[in-house]
């Protein structure tokens, strides 16, 4: 991409030529050295300049990539990490990411992927070999050139023998490709912890998505801990390779030398997934076949039970002869079903809380635990109006619960017992629909409304409150356009450790450390437009609509723009047909369910439009009718709950009817994913569980509260923390109880 307005023409007496791209530190650009090489060089965002803890991260960065010099890593050609604005050229690679690559062609196979596996074990090797560890292995890190896979940007890589940078506060690295270790206690992570990354790197290159796949940051993290990977789809002679990869512990895992041995015994086309799945292919004599309507090859050390299924394989000889003896048993037990031509038992029934979406190929998730002490309760939070409308709603963090809405800006609120740590109350006349805006591990953000009566200020405001004593840190006017671009109530939005809102004005974003308010950035919208933040998965998207359409609350044409989250770029605008509701993420993509509107009226939702944001392509696909009531999205299946009780499961890909339920609870909002079911409730606290497979009833409590029935369009109001269930009922009544012991009803 060209230069922008701003850009420097030259950086060390480099001449720039073009933006490559702009991430969390820096910006890469293209510049020519002065025999006309080509470089990439990465300057450090200005904000970043004066904090220590990024010049030192810089400093480290430099100093791994300068130790490391192998043939599938980019070499330093200059740098000046102590310069007024840091920076560092290295040899210019020229390709397409993997992430990008993925995105535009789908997965790899064959040649293709085994030169990948091979090239990109070979570049931890070198890397390895210095003493250097990546710790950010991941498809957007990794560049298909001409010559091979090339392994770029040692942003948080560090030498083993050096003291680990402490980054207070913050995760570093990338859920979906950290390994257990790094997200648990990252100042012990070695080189293993590379070679988990590099196991979820070759299953998103061979299936295009990792084995630890979630909507949530958070639900993968706890997956890459707690849960076994999925690797049904991987084709069966890597998948043998790929499970001690991906081993819990780092002793469980091969070296990067014992990997590369192992890959080069692949065979030259490693196949693909055949219908159902799974994958087959041949290692030397070894032929392996997983029968996958069972879960796949269990963890390192677990027990595996063979049972009979069709489709016998032959045996040969095994490839474990040359691993180390801690983690043969994984590829003896798979080499083990394929000798009796069988597929590994199911260790569990279900697979919806650890596989989410994908009960085919997964196995059971740890069974979650009640709070320490827990014991069924019920409560009341008051606000600040005796005419507080049903606006609470609460999230989890921890082994803490904190809520708010209507006159609660937030409180928080010990799941075991529900007695209160401390509440900070709202003064004014809530807005229907704004709720807590969110918590972070040390902060909670929600609005504060004006007092009709209080001297001018701002109608509204985001304030944000310190998690564990419940002090205003600080606040800022918000503005509150979002229902009208969106058809969501979220002005403002929790992104990692930060919090973007929208100004009083609504005319731009503004991005503040969620804890001490710092602002980061502030970005203005598109000329003649107003805005609101989506979050999808990672990426975060401005949502615009022109003044004309929003002033005449009537928005037909959408537009996207992707955010860069370190400086509040906009970026190529990305127009969406129709008025359009968020609503999560699937396979990497937008999911957008399309309004049906009769008149100014909404008459329901008749058609789903999902987005890529890499390839900046959108897809629509139809519905076969138009489906009214409250829409909800998880674990990759859209749903609509009628005002009648009747709840549809759509698949956000075609747009069809996967089932079809009728319930006992009318107008019910959800839905939210607990252990192998979804919850679904009412104004009035009643609950009924749904099984996310078929829709089957599993059981329905009785109303809690006096609250109104046949609401539409209200968000959702379970909790899950563990095996409790907290629900959130009219007039601020908040209940809770055990998931296998729900209320009896009747």
């Amino acid at each position: 991409m060209s230069l922008r307005g701003g850009d420097p023409a030259e950086i060390g007496g480099y001449p720039l030529e073009a933006r490559l791209g702009s991430g969390g530190m820096g910006t890469v650009f293209l510049a020519r050295t002065s025999s006309g090489r080509p470089v990439a060089i990465k300057l450090i965002h200005q904000q970043f300049a004066g904090d220590d803890e990024f010049r030192i991260r810089f400093r480290q960065e430099v100093a791994a990539a300068r130790r490391v010099s192998g043939a599938f890593t980019a070499a330093v050609v200059d740098a000046a990490p102590d310069a007024e604005h840091p920076w560092m050229a290295t040899t210019y690679i020229e390709g397409h990411t993997l992430a990008q690559r993925i995105a535009a062609e789908g997965p790899l196979g064959g040649a293709e992927l085994r030169r990948l596996a091979i090239g990109l074990a070979e570049a931890l090797r070198d890397i390895h070999r210095v003493g250097v560890v990546h710790r950010d292995l991941k498809p957007s890190n990794v560049v298909l050139s001409p010559e091979g896979p090339r392994v770029i940007d040692f942003g948080i890589s560090r030498a083993v023998d050096q003291q680990t940078l402490t980054m207070t506060g913050r995760v570093i690295g990338t859920p979906p490709f950290m390994s257990p270790e790094q997200l648990q206690a990252p100042r012990g992570v070695g080189p293993r912890s590379d070679v988990f990354s590099l196991g979820t790197l070759l299953v998103y290159a061979a299936t295009g998505h990792g084995p630890f796949d979630a909507d949530s940051p958070y639900i993968t993290a706890y997956q890459v801990v707690h849960d076994e990977p999925s690797l049904g789809a991987v084709p069966a002679a890597l998948r043998v390779v790929v499970e001690p990869c991906l081993a819990k512990e780092p002793e469980g895992r091969p070296s990067a030398d014992e990997l590369l041995v192992l890959l080069r015994d692949l065979p030259a086309d490693l196949g693909g997934a055949d219908a159902n799945g799974a994958g087959v292919g041949r290692t030397r004599d070894m032929i392996t076949q997983h029968h996958l309507a069972t879960p796949a090859t269990p963890a390192p050390n677990s027990p595996a039970t063979a049972t009979a299924g069709p489709g016998a394989v032959g045996a040969g000889t095994s490839v474990g002869g040359r691993l180390r003896r801690r983690w043969r048993p994984v590829l003896a037990a798979a080499v083990a079903v394929a000798a009796i031509g069988g597929g590994v038992a199911a260790l569990a029934a279900g697979g919806f809380g650890g596989n989410r979406g994908d009960k085919g190929n997964s196995v059971a998730a740890p069974v979650p635990a009640l709070p320490d002490g827990f014991g069924p309760w019920r409560k009341t939070v008051l606000g600040g109006s005796e005419d507080t409308p049903d606006e609470l709603r609460c999230v989890a963090r921890g082994d803490a619960l904190f809520c708010g809405g209507g006159g609660v800006v937030a409180t928080r609120i010990r799941p075991s017992d529900g007695s209160r740590v401390w509440t900070v109350k709202s003064p004014g006349v809530p807005v229907q629909g704004m709720h807590l805006v969110g918590a972070t591990d040390d902060t909670v953000l929600g609005y504060r409304f004006a007092d009709q009566d209080a001297p001018q200020g701002p109608p509204s405001e985001v304030v944000a409150i310190d998690a564990n004593n419940g002090r205003e840190l600080w606040s800022v006017p918000s503005g509150a356009q979002s229902q009208a671009v969106t058809g969501r109530t979220q002005d403002a939005m929790v992104v990692g450790s930060a919090v973007v809102t929208v100004d009083a004005y609504n005319s731009r974003f503004e991005a503040r450390d969620a804890h001490s308010g710092k602002v980061a950035w502030k970005s203005p919208f598109p000329a003649a437009t107003q805005c609101a933040p989506v979050l999808a998965g990672a990426q975060l998207f401005a949502m615009c609509a022109t003044n004309e359409e929003v002033d005449a609350s009537a928005v037909w044409h959408s537009t996207l723009y992707p955010v860069d989250r370190a400086s509040g770029t906009l970026g190529r605008p990305i127009a969406v047909d129709g008025p359009a509701v968020p609503m999560g993420v699937a396979d990497g993509r937008l999911v957008l369910l399309q309004e049906h509107m009769e008149g100014p009226a909404l008459a329901g939702y008749d058609g789903v439009a999902r987005v890529d944001p890499v390839s900046r392509k959108v897809t629509y696909s139809r519905l076969a009718e138009t489906y009214s009531g409250t829409p909800g999205m998880v674990d990759g299946t859209l749903y609509v709950s009628g005002r009648t009780g009747l709840v549809t499961a759509l698949d956000p890909a075609t747009g069809r009817k996967k089932w079809s339920r009728q319930m006992g609870v009318e107008g019910a909002s959800g839905p939210v994913a607990g252990a192998d079911a979804l919850y679904f409730s009412s104004a009035t606290g009643r609950v009924v569980a749904l099984s996310p497979h078929d829709g089957k009833a599993l059981w329905t409590t009785d109303p809690q509260a006096d609250g109104l029935t046949g609401e539409e369009g209200a968000s959702p109001r379970v909790t899950v923390v563990g095996r409790a269930l907290i629900v959130a009922a009219a007039k601020n009544t908040l209940f809770a109880f055990d998931a296998r012991n729900p209320p009896k009803a009747g």
